[in-house]
């Protein structure tokens, strides 16, 4: 079922809810009516208004970021953040323009809506009654920006929380490079929600659409380096994301590469041990235990024990001297 809501320029209070016939008479007196989740008798509304048939349609279809300049109104269509559904969903926001009043059509609920609504209740602004509706679009428009910009401090907090973990020697943090690559995949999805709504604005701003008005000009140029800046601090994002993951690939590196090192270490201690231990157990297994220091009843052992045990430590230093000659012992 749909929600309508009236909200006169100036005033204190909340928008409050109406009917279609009550709609009807508040709209030419001048303000903001939100219609949230609209069915065949809004659409009927919306056609009895005077709007043009295509742009009442876009209003229940899949459409494009788009404006155009109707014959007694103006037509916009953006993206805005869907705040039911997570951080980074959007959903389209149907926006009609005429002289003194604008219609938002949307069917999800938005932040930069109620913060439209909030500024509208506790701001009082004397270019409201000067500007008119053509105001009215651009606080609405720099309450979307405002949004992806409350939504981008997160990612740079997520981004400085994950940079310092990376440069943590200390501790081990599982799963950073699988939140290194959600943050870059998050900023793709926000770069292409907010570049339509980048692109709108400039085509806006062109002469020859006569879309804003001398009067209004100066608002939408700030409007259009806000949404730049939002582009800008996306693109920051997106680098610094990439640096932190290459410091973490070269951390890793790195310390697989000590480990190999340490591992490289061990095994040659190993090998030398076993090269030098090798013609020791050689030259004991052929003489054996029977030498006659040993046993003297036998008397028939060439060498004696002492003879054995020079030849043992002769080979053992000798093998250690050979082994540093060639730079294996350090």
């Amino acid at each position: 079922m749909a929600i309508i809501r009236f909200k006169e320029i100036e005033g204190d209070g909340e928008a409050v809810e109406v009917n279609i016939q009550e709609a009807s008479k508040f709209l030419p007196e001048g303000g903001w009516l939100d219609i949230l989740n609209p069915g065949e008798e809004e659409k009927n509304f919306l056609l009895k208004c005077g709007f043009h048939p295509l742009s009442v349609e876009d209003c229940f279809s899949e459409p494009v970021t788009r404006f155009y300049v109707y014959e007694g109104h103006k037509f916009v269509v953006l993206l805005g953040r869907d705040k039911d559904k997570g951080d980074l969903d959007t959903d389209f926001l149907n926006v009609f323009i005429r002289e003194n009043h604008i219609v938002t059509v949307r069917n999800s609920e938005m932040p930069a809506i109620d913060e439209f609504e909030d500024r509208m209740r506790n701001t009082r602004s004397e270019n409201r009654n000067l500007l008119g509706s053509e105001f009215l679009l651009y606080e609405l428009l720099d309450e979307v920006a405002d949004d992806w910009y409350n939504i981008l401090e997160k990612f740079n907090e997520r981004l400085e929380v994950i940079e310092e973990r990376v440069l943590d020697p200390r501790n081990k943090y599982p799963d950073l490079l699988d939140h290194m690559h959600d943050i870059k995949q998050d900023l793709r999805e926000i770069s292409k929600s907010t570049m339509p709504l980048s692109r709108a604005i400039i085509r806006m701003m062109r002469p020859d659409s006569n879309f804003v008005s001398d009067d209004c000009k100066l608002y939408f140029e700030d409007l259009t380096d806000q949404i730049r800046g939002i582009s800008d601090q996306v693109s920051n994002l997106s680098a610094g994301a990439g640096s932190v993951r290459d410091t973490y690939l070269n951390q890793t590196s790195m310390r697989l590469a000590e480990s190999n090192q340490r591992l490289t270490e061990v095994i040659s201690t190993i090998t030398i041990i076993g090269a030098i231990i090798l013609p020791l157990t050689l030259i004991s297994s052929i003489f054996g235990m029977n030498v006659d220091s040993l046993r003297p009843e036998n008397g028939t052992q060439i060498i004696d024990l002492p003879e054995i045990i020079a030849i043992m430590i002769f080979f053992s230093i000798f093998s250690i001297w050979y082994f540093r000659n060639r730079g294996w012992l350090k």
